[in-house]
Order: structure tokens, then sequence, then C-alpha cells
């Protein structure tokens, strides 16, 4: 039994000095005791657990945060702020669900908890404002849209150069460093439309999410989300008027606004008719395939949401399903995979990314060592928990760079800030793309003018292959 089961009750520090019955959480929608009754303590999800390979704590694992919830169930420990501490480092990769021999349902263990806490439990002020101000930014594309502006500014002008070197960041707090750090480069936009026509003779109708940090840092992704599926047969809905999916808020707690996302995200598609929805970004995959969960106590919206959720696929996920029609042109490049926490572990495809990949004539395709770990992406937890995401990303950053890859394909845009991050500071000028990106360069012979059939990129200019994407 790996990690023995002694640890557990050891490890949690003051515990409740009680013995009344009476739960620490409310009454809606408290973690299922069904759920946490089905972890046996076996101890396979510690070498999984991100947080347990960097701290060795056992209430920083899985089974050891199920053993708080039960504990907090049963009334024997206190919603302080060294109980929330334990979850608020919990990444939420789902990286013990993969793990779990005893297929216990995690995830829903620590999005019920979280919401819990973020109504029961209160936090500082400065934190509380904090987190205001991320979620009242990162789930709106039109503030998004704006903060382009200043931010092109600061980069096109050399302003962002001379700040990182000049060492003026190291005054600021250790959250904005963060966030300065994650700054994504601003590039042009390509603006998706409504409705792009199928090429050939039309194979499906497919809805295209768009989500809030894709389409505003990275339009390139939803650009070439939308030629590809042209490509392939499929006439391409863009609903301009779709907001977040939700899932930012999902995955952190804030269970009212998720909530109203996932409405407006299904009243956006209610009347496109299409056959499949599509999505590019990982974390919004796993929420919207998730719908029919999330709004059960809705008696307007509960069926309907199984219905919108049934019908969600991951790029690659769709793509693996249809018999290719158009022609893949060369890529010399060597390509390093890089799987995104809520693509392996929460929508399980690992396979047809690679697949897709390894399809495309010139490709090499690479493998990133500890494929399960998670970069510390993990929606707003980079911009939470710095130091934790920092060490995260800086072990991915070592394990890519032997491999000499000319280019890190992920599918998920917190990775590809993350990665781009850890990278940078490693001194690492490798480019990290959507995978789509480079399906979306063989299709349409994007990288001719950088790369040839013959030639490998790295013999091309970094900002060339770059500025590709």
């Amino acid at each position: 039994m790996p990690g023995g089961i002694a640890g557990p009750q050891q490890a949690l520090a003051s515990p409740k000095k009680t013995t009344s019955s009476a739960s620490a959480f409310d009454a809606h929608h408290p973690p299922a005791k069904e759920v946490i009754d089905q972890c046996v303590h076996c101890g396979f999800c510690l070498p999984a657990c991100p947080t347990y390979k960097l701290w060795d704590e056992e209430m920083d694992s899985p089974r050891g945060r199920i053993y708080l919830m039960k504990l907090a169930a049963d009334g024997k420990a206190e919603m302080n702020s060294q109980w929330v501490s334990h979850f608020d480092t919990c990444l939420g990769c789902m990286s013990c669900m993969t793990a779990c021999p005893s297929g216990v349902d995690y995830s829903k263990l620590i999005e019920a908890t979280r919401a819990q806490i973020e109504r029961n439990y209160k936090r500082s002020p400065l934190e509380k404002l904090y987190r205001r101000v991320i979620f009242a930014t990162f789930p709106r594309p039109d503030r998004l849209r704006l903060l382009r502006i200043p931010l092109s500014i600061y980069q096109r002008s050399g302003m962002q150069t001379v700040v990182r070197r000049s060492g003026l960041l190291g005054l600021l707090p250790k959250r904005l460093r963060a966030m300065e750090a994650l700054m994504p480069a601003i590039k042009s936009s390509d603006k998706v439309p409504e409705v792009t026509a199928a090429m050939g003779t039309k194979r499906a109708r497919v809805g295209l999410l768009l989500g809030c940090v894709q389409r505003e840092f990275f339009p390139r992704v939803n650009a070439a989300t939308a030629r590809v599926l042209a490509a392939e047969g499929c006439e391409v809905v863009a609903p301009a008027d779709q907001p977040c999916c939700g899932a930012l808020m999902v995955h952190a707690g804030e269970e009212p606004q998720a909530l109203g996302f996932a409405r407006k995200t299904i009243d956006a598609f209610a009347h496109a008719d299409v056959d499949f929805i599509i999505t590019n970004a990982a974390g919004c995959g796993s929420n919207v395939k998730d719908y029919g969960h999330l709004l059960r106590d809705d008696p307007n919206y509960a069926a309907l949401a199984k219905v919108f959720a049934a019908k969600c696929r991951d790029i690659t996920e769709f793509l693996g399903t249809i018999e290719p029609q158009a022609k893949r042109n060369p890529l010399k490049l060597r390509v390093a995979y890089h799987d995104a926490c809520h693509l392996q572990h929460a929508q399980n495809i690992r396979v047809e990314p690679r697949q897709l990949l390894a399809a495309i004539p010139g490709i090499e395709l690479l493998e990133i060592a500890e494929p399960a770990i998670c970069c510390g992406s993990a929606g707003i937890y980079n911009l939470v928990q710095p130091d934790a995401a920092n060490t995260l990303g800086d072990r991915k950053a070592e394990l890519i760079a032997p491999l000499n890859a000319d280019v890190i394909a992920t599918g998920n845009p917190g990775c590809l800030l993350q990665l781009q991050s850890a990278l940078a500071r490693a001194g690492h000028k490798i480019p990290v793309v959507h995978t789509v990106q480079l399906l979306d360069a063989s299709l349409f012979d994007r990288l001719r003018a950088s790369t040839s059939a013959s030639t490998s990129a790295s013999s091309a200019s970094w900002v060339t292959l770059s500025d590709s994407f």
C-alpha cells in the first residue's frame, strides 16, 4: 500500500476539539459522502499529485484532502485558514483521478469543497479584492479586448524590456510579478466570422466555443481551428454573443457566477442548429462537458444542459473521429507534445492529439517526461499560488530542454502562457503553440517561408518560426 495509511490523522494540525456532529459545510451541495467514502486511502494518488511531489505533505495530497473533507463533514474540523490552505494549494489537475484504482471522482469533491469555502470562509480584504479583479477581468472578453491596447504599447515600445532588465519588477508584489511574467505577446487579431463555409462537400455543421483568454490573447488559435474544420468539410458557426463558459469560476468555487455564464453559453448556441460544439481550450472543454451536472438543479436548463454537454468535443477529439480529407503538407519539425491536465485527466484525451501530429509528414513527435504532472497553470492557480506554479513550470522546462524541440504543442491557453513563461525564465527560446496551429500550418503550407520539407526548423530563425503562429 503506497505511502501507508497512518499519515492523515497525524498530519492534521489543530483538529476541531468537539464531539458535535455539526458539519462545517452548509446544506447546498457539500462534497458527497458516498464519493468521499469511495477513497480507500491506498496512496496510489500520491506520486501523481504535483503538490505532494513538491512538499511531501499528506494533507497536500488527494487522499489527505479527502480526509480533511470527511473531518469537516463530520464536524471534527473547522473551516479555518489552515484547513482552507490545503484546498487553495490544490491545482485541481485531476491527475489523481487517472491514478485512482477506486474511481473516486475527485473533481466533484474539490469543486464542491471550493464552493463551500467561498460561501463560508472569510478571506482577507486584500485576497478578496485580488480575486475580484481576476474574476472581473479574465472571464470578460470585452475587458480583455481593452487590455490589448495598453499591453501592446507596453511590449512594442520596448518598455517591457526596460522594466524587466532594470529590476523594477522586484518592487511589485509577488502576484503582480506573476501576472507580468505570464503576459502573452500581443499579436494581430484574427477574428473568426460567425459562419465559416465548409470546403468541398459539407460533412457537418459545428459550433465553435471561442473562449475568453483564447479569443483575445490567442485569436490565431481560434482562426486556425475554424480553418481546419472548414478544410475538413465542416461548416463552422461561432456566435458573436457567446460569453465565458464559466470554467474559471467553477474551478475556483465561484458557483453563482459560473451558473450564470453556463446558462448564457447555452442560450448563445440555442438556435445555431449544430451537430457538435467544438472546444480548443482544455479547461473550457471539461467544464462544458459537465454542464448537465452543473445545472442539475435548474428546472429551466437541466435538460438543455445535458443536450448541450453531449454535443461538446475537443477539436482533437472531433478530428480523430472523421476521415481526413484535406492534404497534409510536410512540416520538418521536432515537436514536443505537452498534455494539458484538463484534456488528459478530466476529458481522457491523450491519443488523439498525438495521432493528429504524427499524421503530419515530416514531424518528429517527442514525449516530455512526467506527462501526467501539471505545468502549474491550472486556471487561476499561477496567479494566486505563484511560488508553487513557478516551481512546477521550472520543472517542466527542465524536462523539455534536453529534447531539442523546435516547437512545443499543447491544447490549453493557460498551458501556453505557463510554458512560455517557464521556458523564458530558463533562457530557452522555444515557441509554444496550440496543436491545431500545427495542423493548420500543414494544411495551408504556412511554414514554407521558414522551413522546407528537407530542412529542419532548427536551421530557421526562432523569430520567424514563432511569428508564424
